[in-house]
């Protein structure tokens, strides 16, 4: 007789049909978040591409989405954990699958000189802003925000486990999928490659982000009765903390962007404990985020030709998505 674990009953998991059309929405919604929001490729605009692009970056980001999430809610692993796992898959992404971390000449694009050479650390081989810029976009954007949005959409399942151990044996098929064929085009397509060193140093990084997702983010502090500021201003001010990445590639830069965003996690954290804080909160805090890249992207210079109607058409699209998204996760809160 088959025994169902804590994490197997139908109590542990959403309903079938839900939990499917969640798993899917999160594959599909965190590449675009990745990707497309910003509008900062010659795909921008085009349609085509755009969606020819999703077999790659499905398996790439959304399958990566979807195992970080699936492991914080299988071992109770917090917002603070998620994001150690975040940042764990952002280092192996831009450390070691596309090598973008440690290029001096990534993709043959003409200002990259400028991107990184202002803070270029010659002993690691990297640049302190493009590095921040990679990691913490990959931590927000390709992430955490879509988790937290889709999670909005089924409050009754967002502390659940939506897939079973066959789906997840999937996802982890698919993600290294992903990467082998992103990897795969870098060696065929890039001159610059990282070193062993820098390779196994972005894994161990990598690594120690995950023991830190595990010894420290299943830690529950203590609730209090503290006020909290209403929706609008937390939207207001994850959207201003996130502009902040990657627009300084100085040293100041650098500096200005560590603040902003040390001090957008406490203020998100000191809420948090308070008796008054809940999902809604969360998916205010992923669309503002979200809100940020995609009004970004109207001040974004794409590379490649691309023409401005089209560029502006995606803008207002992308835009208009995080709206309708968000307003309808809010709404489920309700």
């Amino acid at each position: 007789m088959e025994t169902a674990t804590s994490l197997d009953t139908p109590r542990a998991q959403a309903v079938g049909p839900i939990r499917l059309l969640l798993v899917l929405a999160l594959a599909v919604f965190s590449p675009i978040a990745a990707e497309s929001l910003v509008g900062y490729d010659d795909t921008t605009g085009d349609l085509r591409t755009l969606l020819g692009g999703l077999l790659v970056f499905v398996p790439l980001y959304g399958a990566a989405a979807i195992l970080i999430r699936e492991t914080a809610r299988r071992f109770a692993i917090g917002w603070g954990g998620v994001l150690a796992l975040a940042a764990a898959f952002g280092v192996v992404q831009a450390g070691i699958i596309d090598q973008s971390m440690f290029s001096q000449n990534y993709r043959d694009i003409d200002y990259w000189q400028d991107l990184v050479g202002p803070t270029w650390i010659a002993p690691l081989g990297l640049s302190a802003s493009t590095t921040l810029s990679f990691v913490l976009g990959h931590v927000i954007m390709s992430f955490t925000a879509p988790i937290a949005l889709v999670e909005g959409f089924s409050p009754r399942s967002a502390d659940r486990p939506w897939l079973r151990p066959f789906g997840l044996v999937v996802a982890a098929l698919l993600y290294l999928a992903g990467a082998w064929m992103v990897l795969d085009w870098h060696y065929e397509t890039e001159s610059d490659h990282a070193s062993a060193g820098q390779l196994a140093g972005a894994g161990a990084v990598a690594l120690t982000l995950i023991v830190l997702a595990f010894a420290f983010g299943r830690r529950k502090a203590e609730r209090v009765d503290r006020r909290i500021p209403p929706l609008w201003v937390i939207v207001a001010a994850a959207a201003l903390a996130v502009f902040s990445i990657g627009f300084f590639e100085t040293w100041t830069g650098v500096a200005i962007t560590v603040v902003v965003l040390g001090a957008m996690a406490f203020g998100a954290a000191y809420f948090a404990r308070s008796i008054s804080w809940g999902r809604r909160q969360v998916t205010a805090l992923a669309i503002g985020a979200l809100l940020s890249q995609a009004l970004t992207g109207f001040l974004v210079t794409p590379i490649g030709d691309v023409d401005l109607v089209a560029k502006y058409a995606h803008n207002t699209i992308a835009t208009l998505l995080v709206l309708t998204l968000g307003w309808w996760a809010l709404r489920r809160r309700r």
